[in-house]
């Protein structure tokens, strides 16, 4: 198991990584999802925000709230702000960001909304699609999340194998085990045995 750091945890709304983290995100973290649009990111996503109602969640796509403004004008971090309420906020994704007004206008809010996050004890969990960004600014976007978290899909012959892995964990050492999942109908169902990698 992994080494905790102090502090409460927010549980994922996926059970099997739930006991991966040890219980969970620590409160007031930005987490990172990334994969390609297919490998379970959105559900991921979607599982965070909605599985605890007695806290309040927020699920947003920038793209909507920016539909009508100018295409490469500079961003207003406030229209983002405003839509970010609860201790579970989604952001679906930060590469819709990136592709309007550039990885340094990305990063930017992120930083805006970090200390936001640690002081409302909230976190805000965004997705980044796969094979859409440089390296560099992947890099740049890892560097920047307090949790990574990884998903991929393999296809070999007549079987998919989805596997998810944390990347990186502030404050806890990083599992060193990879999390099988499958997708239902009700959403991510993860292994609660994984295999050691």
């Amino acid at each position: 198991m992994p080494a905790t750091c102090d502090g409460k945890k927010r549980p994922t709304g996926i059970v099997g990584l739930n006991i991966l983290l040890d219980g969970g995100f620590p409160e007031g973290t930005l987490i990172m999802v990334h994969g390609t649009a297919v490998a379970g990111v959105e559900l991921a996503a979607r599982h965070f925000c909605n599985n605890h109602p007695d806290e309040g969640g927020t699920y947003f796509v920038p793209e909507d709230i920016f539909d009508g403004e100018e295409e490469n004008a500079e961003m207003n971090p406030a229209l983002l702000l405003e839509h970010m309420r609860g201790t579970r906020v989604v952001m679906d994704s930060l590469s819709d960001i990136i592709e309007r007004y550039g990885i340094e206008q990305a990063l930017y809010i992120l930083s805006l909304i970090k200390g936001d996050l640690r002081l409302n004890n909230a976190n805000l969990m965004f997705i980044v699609y796969s094979d859409v960004h440089t390296p560099m600014e992947m890099t740049r976007i890892m560097r920047a999340a307090d949790v990574v978290i990884e998903f991929k899909t393999r296809i070999s012959q007549s079987e998919i194998t989805r596997t998810l892995s944390v990347q990186k964990i502030k404050g806890s050492a990083v599992p060193q085990r990879l999390l099988s999942f499958i997708i239902t109908d009700h959403g991510i169902e993860a292994s609660t045995t994984s295999r050691v990698v």
